[in-house]
């Protein structure tokens, strides 16, 4: 009987579809790596299962980072596993390819990667030629059973698929050809000055860059004016109320933005207005206007995340991990990787049924307005929510019909902020009353005229939902703003300018963007666009989709390309230099995010069949030739750019110190030439900022610094000093490691720090020293020239920085904090662990927290693994960070433990039965080989239950020796027992 595989993206849903079509399709078994009935066959990958490289006759590998070999442009694209899933790939491959399957379901995630995933699974399992069986495609927007038995009642055909595959394909390929080629000419241009610059490039993460660096540079540029405004507080009768001075003649200046109507630019001119003002009544004209504020929009990905991040601080990723969990875990919300804002027009009933289940649920905050919802029947067909035509792939973000439970506090967060939008969106509009209140002080040409606005909430429509929070905002009363509620004042009154003060104030260069105004802009690819329908228009031309805009900004960071301060994104001396370079190279899709939104824009063309594959490509492989061409031909001494110059002097001759595409060199006095002192801007991979360069310069060290890497790869962390070299007569830059070697010269220490806490070993004063933190009798002082203490702990411990006030808590309490960035040098992996005194060891060592998990009972007559928490503690040796501790050796444990263990004795051979011989023989065995020729016999005679293979059918030689016809594999050992005397 033929049967369907049905490939989802991950075993949690491959169990969820399980459970949907039990009902309707009969119970499933069980296997290893699979589920399996009568109909179906329903397995998963865990994510890319399959990666695109180039041809082996294409595929560079020495001298990859050489102009040489560029650009790589291969016809096509060969696939190899990706390393960490090689064996859940055959697992799906061999279900594919199996006879008795002869139809695939792709039921990977609804969006362009799913696609690509299992597109590229298939062409995996059909190896040379294509594996030729008929392709569906599950399309779901919510993971509840009835949905998914829905989507099976709805396939589609692979037809309707083909566009939205060729945008997949191209997007990975354009990704490959960009990242690949711009990545290595980038470093090649880097490393032509000696040693390896690793300088990484994107499609999509380098102009995401662009827009960061490009507000910082406004940002540095910006030079503050002074202006003043003039604020006044008016009596009138039934009370006082604020107003702000304005100018009704003003226009605005296209040339300056800073330029407002309620701005002066003259104090003096500011304080004759206040003083011609002050103490004069008004005349006061009013008008007042009923105004509307409609609720938000329902939420797409890119908006839920600015949403977390501005309410919670939630990054883009966390919201995006969050949102999936409860589509994916809790089934509570709809599909989340969506670019949509609007629901699908036959979707009406189920807004009801939605609303119903809210009101219905113990959700006390949130159940009182869904029922107001239904009661007063605000669910209705409305093409500002229901709208085909904005519906793409997927419909905006809202509950599902299934009532979650056991959220995370931060679920719950997320959960609410969707549900409150859902239920705001049907509710009425918040109705206002604006007041615009003018008094004029003084006559003709010589008054003055002052603003107040008044906003007062007539009716909270769907404000009620967010509640004081909401009211909070309307009532926020500031000087002349829109907010407060205003006194009245009657017909033919004249209020009196009571106070009238000039305020002095400057200008604000732009914001830094934060993960909200970032995805915003990378939304709109860089365009400030505040209208809703005009940014609708934008999304296309964005960059990135809103399902790869979190893993851009964390790419971005983790490259250090960008560092976060609070909810502050700051681009590095690394992103300046790049996009520098780029600028100087004429590189501009890459140095400019609105080009990049074409290509964004394209593969959106081509997902609804409106652009052919072949077009695509053959512009990112132009555009790819070009890139390495600029850079390969780029002939100049150095990259044109915007350079800082020194304030610190050359060390060597006092001469004025500037930046330049690689360097930092010395021009020289002004009228004399330079010296020749120059050090490199990027040693051992990592940029100085201007300001560590500036430090080095006037302190001749710095550090220490993190973030080098060495020829090998090896990430590490050292001082920078600069020192006279006697031969070349002028400074050089050094790595400083703070070798034992150079602090034990003998030359007396004089410590000038506060002491940190009594020495653990002999109670004296612990300070910083070079490198370390150190017993003062540990090193030669005027007080004692021969050290008596060997007390010594690192500042950097494997990459992870010890504060002065972690050592504090270490002297004083026996530990520090949990520290977490310590970074294996044998895994390289991160790991967490306490710094803990070692009377015992008379060190410092490291200690773990205990595990989560339940230690592993020992085998019997065997040794544990497992280590007690409070003997956790492993030498973290000299803590200078340079040496391995032995808490991530494993193999030397091994040892110890085996010199420890009592040595174990060969069992002796035991004669078998005469019923046991006639199955292994008559020699003498010991009963642990005795059962494997057992199992051998058995398996060569075939004697397990191909329905159950941990039950074995005994033959007429095993059913002497089990005195029964079956017995189950663990019982084998104890059944020989008595066969062997």
């Amino acid at each position: 009987m033929s049967k369907t595989l049905v490939i989802a993206e991950k075993p949690s849903v491959a169990q969820d579809i399980v459970r949907a079509l039990t009902p309707v399709a009969g119970k499933f078994d069980k296997h290893d790596e699979h589920f399996e009935n009568e109909q179906y066959v329903v397995t998963s990958a865990i994510g890319h299962l399959v990666e695109i490289q180039a041809p082996e006759e294409f595929d560079v590998k020495r001298g990859k980072w050489s102009f040489a070999n560029l650009p790589v442009i291969p016809p096509r694209f060969d696939l190899k596993p990706v390393d960490k899933t090689k064996t859940r790939l055959n697992a799906v491959v061999k279900q594919a390819r199996r006879k008795d399957v002869t139809q695939l379901i792709n039921a990977c995630d609804a969006g362009r990667e799913g696609e690509l995933i299992f597109r590229l699974i298939e062409q995996y399992a059909g190896g040379a030629k294509p594996l030729g069986k008929p392709v569906k495609r599950l399309w779901l927007q919510s993971m509840t059973p009835q949905a998914i038995r829905d989507g099976f009642d709805k396939l589609r055909s692979n037809e309707q698929m083909q566009g939205l595959h060729d945008a997949a394909r191209s997007r990975s390929e354009a990704d490959w050809l960009v990242g690949i080629n711009g990545t290595r000419a980038m470093t090649a241009f880097n490393s032509q000055g000696g040693g390896f610059f690793l300088t990484t490039v994107g499609r999509v993460q380098t102009p995401t860059l662009s827009l960061v660096v490009e507000r910082e540079e406004k940002i540095r540029k910006f030079i503050s004016r002074d202006y003043w405004e003039i604020h006044a507080s008016f009596a009138a009768q039934a009370g006082e109320y604020p107003g702000k001075w304005f100018d009704p003649q003003w226009k605005k200046n296209p040339d300056d933005a800073e330029q407002r109507a309620d701005r002066v630019w003259s104090e003096a001119q500011a304080r004759a207005i206040a003083d011609a003002s002050r103490g004069q009544s008004a005349t006061v004209t009013e008008e007042s206007r009923p105004t509307t504020q409609a609720p938000g929009q329902l939420f797409d990905l890119t908006s839920l995340q600015r949403e977390a991040n501005g309410k919670f601080g939630f990054s883009a990723k966390t919201t995006l991990a969050l949102a999936q969990s409860l589509y994916e875990r809790h089934k509570a919300l709809t599909y989340p990787r969506t670019d949509s804002r609007a629901l699908p027009e036959d979707y009406v009933p189920v807004a009801r049924q939605t609303l119903e289940m809210l009101a219905g649920s113990g959700m006390a905050h949130l159940a009182p307005h869904a029922r107001t919802a239904i009661e007063g029947n605000y669910v209705r067909p409305n093409k500002r929510i229901f709208d085909n035509a904005k519906v793409s792939d997927h419909f905006a973000i809202i509950p599902t019909l299934q009532a979650p439970s056991g959220l995370s506090e931060a679920e719950q967060k997320l959960y609410d902020l969707v549900v409150r939008r859902f239920l705001a969106v049907f509710f009425p509009s918040a109705e206002y009353l604006v007041t615009t209140r003018i008094s004029k002080v003084g006559q003709a040409a010589q008054a003055h005229h002052f603003k107040t606005e008044g906003k007062v909430l007539v009716k909270p429509g769907w404000l009620a939902i967010y509640g004081k929070e909401a009211a909070d905002e309307v009532q926020d009363a500031k000087e002349g703003d829109k907010g407060q509620n205003l006194v009245p004042v009657q017909p033919g009154e004249q209020p009196l300018a009571k106070q009238v003060d000039a305020k002095g104030l400057k200008t604000k260069p732009p914001a830094r963007y934060s993960e909200a105004t970032l995805l915003g802009a990378m939304e709109s690819a860089g365009k400030q666009v505040e209208d809703e329908s005009m940014r609708e228009a934008m999304q296309e031309k964005g960059l990135g989709t809103p399902a790869t805009r979190a893993a851009t900004i964390e790419g971005l960071l983790a490259e250090k390309y960008m560092l976060r301060e609070g909810r502050e994104i700051i681009p590095t001396a690394k992103a300046f230099q790049l996009m520098t370079l780029l600028r100087g190279l004429e590189v501009k899709e890459l140095s400019r995010a609105d080009l990049t939104g074409e290509w964004e824009y394209k593969l959106a063309q081509m997902e609804k069949g409106l652009l052919s594959r072949d077009t695509f490509m053959r512009e990112i492989a132009a555009m790819t030739e070009r890139m390495v061409k600029k850079a390969k031909e780029y002939d100049r001494d150095t990259i044109p750019g915007d350079y800082a110059t020194l304030a610190a002097p050359c060390p060597n001759c006092g001469g004025v110190v500037k930046e330049n595409y690689r360097r930092y060199a010395c021009v020289g006095k002004p009228g004399e030439e330079a010296c020749g002192f120059s050090f490199g801007k990027s040693p051992a991979g990592r940029t100085f900022e201007p300001a560590e360069a500036e430090q080095l310069l006037s302190e001749r060290k710095i550090g220490p610094l993190d973030g080098f890497r060495s020829k090998a790869g090896w990430p590490f962390t050292s001082e920078i000093v600069l020192k006279y070299d006697d031969e070349a007569h002028n400074y050089k830059l050094e790595f400083d490691f703070g070798d034992a070697k150079a602090e034990e010269t003998g030359e007396l220490v004089e410590f000038v720090d506060e002491p940190l806490g009594a020495c653990p070993i002999c109670g004296a004063e612990v300070h910083e020293h070079g490198n370390n933190y150190v017993c003062a009798k540990s090193v030669p002082t005027a007080a004692q020239p021969v050290p008596s203490c060997t007390f010594k702990s690192g500042k950097i411990i494997l990459q992870q920085p010890v504060e002065r006030a972690q050592v504090k808590k270490l002297l004083a309490t026996g530990k520090t904090d949990l520290l977490e960035k310590f970074v294996s040098m044998r895994t390289r992996r991160a790991f967490k662990a306490h710094l803990a005194w070692d009377a015992e060891a008379g060190k410092v060592n490291f200690e773990f927290a205990p595990s989560k998990f339940p230690p592993r009972k020992p085998a019997a007559g065997g040794t544990t693994k497992t280590i007690a928490a409070g003997a956790s503690r492993t030498s973290a040796g000299a803590l200078k960070g340079t040496k391995k501790p032995a808490a991530v050796k494993k193999a030397p444990a091994k040892k110890a433990a085996a010199k420890t263990a009592a040595p174990r004795k060969p069992a002796a051979g035991k004669a078998p039965s005469p019923q046991l011989a006639a199955v292994i023989g008559t020699e003498p065995v010991a009963r642990p080989a005795a059962v494997k020729k057992l199992w051998e016999y058995i398996k060569a005679h075939e004697l397990q239950d191909p329905k159950d293979k941990r039950s074995i059918v005994a033959d007429d030689k095993l059913r002497a020796v089990f005195g029964k016809d079956r017995a189950g594999m663990f019982e084998l050992a104890g059944l020989l027992g008595p066969h062997l005397g």
